[in-house]
């Protein structure tokens, strides 16, 4: 089965750019990034922000504009049975458009790679084609899937928090 990502959310002052792979079976049902109620990507970012992200969906998207995040994936559409990674057929993959992303976002100064498979995918499918954009830092950040269990969530905030800049974690600015 073929599946298409969501739109990005994000406004023309997003500074960090957060990149999943692409949408899961839950997430895709639900038209919700990260709908899986054992993913732990509003919790970890929450906590990232001094925010709550315990909220409506439509809040949690005001959130993440007001703290100047946008979030999207890396994968516009592929196919994948079922909801892991791994199972993304790689022949199958088309990249959303960065190059124009990043021309209608220009304060973006960081890209956060939620996993793994977001970090290969970017640095082998986006990277070569992002030109002037290519000079815009990355970070790897351990995956908030539940298929990630094995390291604890004290660690991945430990690492997330380290990630954020301290104007994006602050006050959540209006």
């Amino acid at each position: 089965m073929r599946h298409a990502g969501f739109p990005p959310i994000a406004d023309r002052r997003a500074e960090v750019l957060i990149l999943g792979s692409l949408p899961g079976r839950r997430s895709l049902e639900a038209s919700q990034y990260y709908a899986h109620k054992m993913n732990s990507f509003w919790r970890l970012l929450g906590r990232v922000l001094g925010a709550d992200f315990a909220v409506p969906y439509a809040e949690r998207k005001r959130l993440l504009r007001r703290h100047r995040i946008a979030l999207w994936d890396v994968v516009a559409a592929a196919r994948r049975p079922g909801s892991l990674d791994a199972d993304i057929v790689h022949a199958s993959i088309a990249i959303n458009d960065f190059a124009r992303f990043f021309r209608t976002h220009p304060r973006i100064g960081l890209v956060c790679l939620n996993g793994g498979k977001a970090a290969e995918l970017y640095r082998r499918r986006v990277l070569p084609t992002l030109g002037r954009f290519a000079d815009i830092p990355h970070v790897r950040l351990p995956s908030t899937s539940p298929a990630h269990a094995a390291m604890p969530f004290a660690r991945k905030l430990a690492r997330w928090r380290a990630a954020m800049p301290a104007r994006t974690r602050a006050s959540g600015r209006a």
